[in-house]
């Protein structure tokens, strides 16, 4: 079954629908992820730590989430999360300075494009 909402990962498109599934904070943190003075690190941040909280990388093209598509899997993942907002925000936290120290670590390689 194929569905057009199905990316190999999570697709930061989607981010915009996941604004009201949680506290105020969260939604401001979406809010501010859909400006333009947001960092492209805190982008991936998000990415990284939604594609580890939806656990895209063990979806296929045959399981039932790929079926429902990325959207409503990432809505149902946040919608399930017993977290506060803070846990959320913290775990963002912590997937950003694992973003930043990568790209930190990529940039200081003598030779790379990055």
């Amino acid at each position: 079954m194929f569905n057009q909402d199905t990316e190999v990962l999570f697709p930061m498109r989607v981010i915009p629908a996941l604004r009201d599934l949680h506290g105020e904070e969260w939604g401001q943190l979406i809010d501010r992820l859909q400006i333009a003075d947001s960092t492209p690190a805190e982008r991936y941040a998000f990415v990284l730590m939604m594609v580890k909280m939806c656990g895209c990388v063990g979806c296929n093209a045959d399981s039932f989430r790929a079926m429902r598509g990325c959207t409503q899997c990432a809505q149902q993942t946040v919608r399930r999360n017993r977290g506060s907002d803070r846990e959320l925000l913290e775990q963002f936290r912590q997937v950003q300075r694992e973003v930043e120290a990568y790209l930190h670590k990529v940039a200081a390689v003598p030779g790379s494009d990055a």
